[in-house]
């Protein structure tokens, strides 16, 4: 494929998100920045949620693990329904019944003061390190099979894709964000179909022949029962409710569009509309995974040795150029959710929790405004700076390492919302950073050495209920204790 081609494409896609912007970020204020004016249609959200929740990650890895795991990701995915459930019934009506615009804003009602600094402070690392990584993947494409023809930095690329986010999300904020997440679902989705369907027809066979072929094959392998094994069905039933639960329930920018929607019945919605796409969705990726491998059976392709790379080393160097841009605008758009939504919520979480920006009656509207434009671009160069770390850094396992330790912070989150809606303690509130500090290290042990200390068990994604655990016993530990 020509660069001129990918790049003309890759324009002509970021000018739809433009038109969107300067549709929806007219007359905009703080108040549609943070919450949509609160007139989002449900629908829209539960759609748009789709390309936020599925990041270029997402895109690359989950057909790879197909060749390991088989459909086994499926049993998460069905945990997901678990978990949406639990978000609609328990945490939805919280939100709203105290109104909040950050959902951290709770743990200064319930625990106090450091409490609520340390929930919103490991969403804004988590978020920084996780957004940053699905930024890189994706720009780390651009710049191979765009810019590097043209001898531009990877600096520059970075640069130019920050700007594009920023750009089109500065005035809008969320309002722009459930509209321009719409389109991209629907490129997202575009793609995968379109992937599928060029695989079966070079393959020469019909939709029916390649779901034969899956079904006798070992790809399309479900339920696991060997409990140390880490695609144990029962830990990914659990992993994937407490998943969903942690990573959408109790995460800012997830929220974020829940609380733009005009009451919480149209967000309950929102939550179930979502949920069912999702399962249909997830189940096509893990397709498509099989049809892969199926693929490069057939064709007596060697299979990568990264499985992250199996899908666009397939689509652009064995399908020819159309599946190859098809592959790319789907990157994309998995990847331009992930981010806009990423750095808006970031600007929302350190706005209200940090600046107080909510409780600021004595700042007038043009002040609140200008100091958030001002956090916009601040954290827009704070994900800049970390990308291009990790191109710095050049080992791709240790960018692995520090997505996962990432992923171990929502722990902490969990625990502490567990503790304040289910018991009716407090908390020595100075005590809780440290707490929430213990818990993830103490996962991060147990992760390292489990095979020795637990007789060859494996640790998977249950180690996020672990580490909710630890820290909800680490509360109830340093609870306050009655005065008599």
């Amino acid at each position: 494929m020509s660069p001129t081609i990918i790049l003309l494409c890759f324009l002509a896609y970021t000018a739809i998100l433009f038109v969107i912007t300067w549709l929806t970020a007219r007359k905009s204020t703080n108040r549609s920045f943070f919450l949509g004016n609160k007139a989002s249609p449900w629908f829209v959200v539960a759609y748009g949620m789709i390309g936020a929740s599925m990041s270029g990650v997402t895109f690359m890895s989950v057909p790879g693990w197909v060749g390991t795991s088989g459909f086994s990701y499926m049993m998460v995915v069905v945990g997901y329904i678990f978990g949406y459930i639990t978000i609609a019934n328990v945490l939805l009506p919280l939100y709203y019944r105290l109104n909040l615009t950050s959902i951290y804003s709770y743990l200064e009602t319930r625990f106090g003061f450091w409490s609520y600094r340390t929930g919103a402070f490991y969403f804004i690392l988590s978020r920084v390190i996780g957004a940053s990584f699905r930024m890189f993947l994706v720009v780390n494409v651009l710049q191979v099979f765009i810019f590097d023809a043209w001898h531009i930095p990877f600096f520059v690329t970075v640069l130019i894709f920050i700007l594009l986010i920023l750009m089109y999300t500065f005035k809008g904020g969320i309002k722009t964000i459930i509209w321009t997440d719409t389109i991209q679902t629907t490129f997202m989705l575009l793609s995968l179909v379109l992937s599928v369907w060029l695989i079966i027809s070079s393959m020469g066979l019909s939709l029916g022949g390649m779901i034969s072929q899956i079904y006798r094959s070992s790809y399309s392998d479900m339920i696991f029962t060997n409990w140390s094994d880490r695609r144990f069905f029962v830990k990914q039933l659990l992993s994937g409710a407490f998943i969903a639960i942690v990573m959408t329930g109790l995460d800012q920018e997830m929220m974020q569009k829940n609380l733009s929607c005009r009451s919480l019945a149209d967000a309950r919605k929102n939550m179930f509309t979502f949920t069912g796409i999702m399962v249909v969705v997830n189940f096509v990726i893990l397709f498509l995974g099989a049809s892969l491998f199926l693929f490069c059976t057939a064709k007596g392709i060697r299979v990568p040795a990264r499985s992250d790379d199996l899908f666009p080393v397939i689509a652009i160097t064995h399908l020819g150029p159309v599946a190859g841009l098809v592959f790319l605008i789907g990157l994309i758009s998995a990847a331009y959710p992930s981010a806009d939504g990423a750095l808006t919520s970031l600007t929302t979480s350190f706005s209200i929790d940090f600046l107080g920006l909510g409780k600021r009656d004595d700042l007038p509207e043009k002040a609140k405004k200008r100091t958030r434009q001002m956090v916009h671009i601040a954290f827009a160069m704070i994900l800049l700076v970390v990308i291009v770390l990790f191109r710095a850094i050049n080992d791709r396992a240790v960018i692995d390492k520090l997505f996962t330790v990432a992923g171990y912070t929502y722990g902490p989150l969990l625990g502490l919302y567990a503790f304040g809606l289910f018991t009716k303690f407090e908390v020595i509130d100075r005590r809780v950073p440290l707490i929430a500090l213990a818990s993830p290290a103490i996962c991060w042990f147990l992760s390292e050495y489990s095979v020795n200390i637990f007789h060859g068990y494996h640790f998977g994604f249950e180690l996020l209920i672990l580490n909710g655990f630890l820290t909800f016993a680490g509360l109830l530990l340093f609870r306050k204790r009655p005065v008599r």
